[in-house]
């Protein structure tokens, strides 16, 4: 079967139209995106977005268009809306990032130096640990990912929310000191 009828009997409802598709365009497709995106996780993921929303799109797909096209089509727009989410996640970090250090660099004196170690102390040992990595060691969060044995978005997860968290306790602690 062509790929163009393969996709119309998965569009009504034969499994095995799919898992013929995905058979023979998977090593194109997440070859496609490794020479775009180059780390092996990153690119696996967005590969299961794009047969995530194959999945999704697959009674929108009319069968006078060619598949490859159409499913390439799939896999770009997957990849843009990817790189643009990790460009403003990134964005977020740096601002997080640029707060947090500001912060200390400004309260330099000894009730800065004790609020930051209250403040660790309510982090969990893995946002701790993160925190430390990333800017006592000066690691990268792709260094981070294989330290703590997760992804490199998990570990700027991990630390965003860290970051987060101490923003949070920082900003309590000066408005409790105005109202004082």
């Amino acid at each position: 079967m062509t790929d163009e009828e393969l996709m119309q009997a998965y569009r009504d409802g034969d499994a095995e139209a799919f898992a013929a598709l995905y058979e023979r365009h998977k090593r194109r497709i997440l070859g496609f995106l490794l020479t775009r995106i180059q780390d092996r996780d990153e690119a696996e993921d967005v590969f299961q977005s794009v047969f995530t929303k194959l999945h999704r799109s697959r009674h929108r797909y009319r069968p006078e268009i060619p598949f490859l096209p159409w499913i390439f089509t799939l896999v770009r727009n997957t990849l843009i809306d990817h790189v643009r989410k990790k460009e403003t996640y990134a964005r977020h970090i740096t601002t997080s990032e640029e707060a947090v250090a500001s912060h200390a660099a400004s309260n330099a004196g000894a009730d800065s130096i004790h609020s930051a170690i209250a403040g660790l102390a309510g982090l969990n040992e893995n946002q701790r640990r993160t925190l430390e990595l990333r800017f006592n060691q000066g690691l990268t969060f792709a260094e981070i990912a294989v330290q703590m044995q997760t992804s490199a978005d998990n570990a700027r997860q991990i630390a965003s929310r860290a970051i987060r968290k101490l923003r949070r306790q920082i900003v309590g602690k000066e408005r409790r000191h105005e109202k004082s």
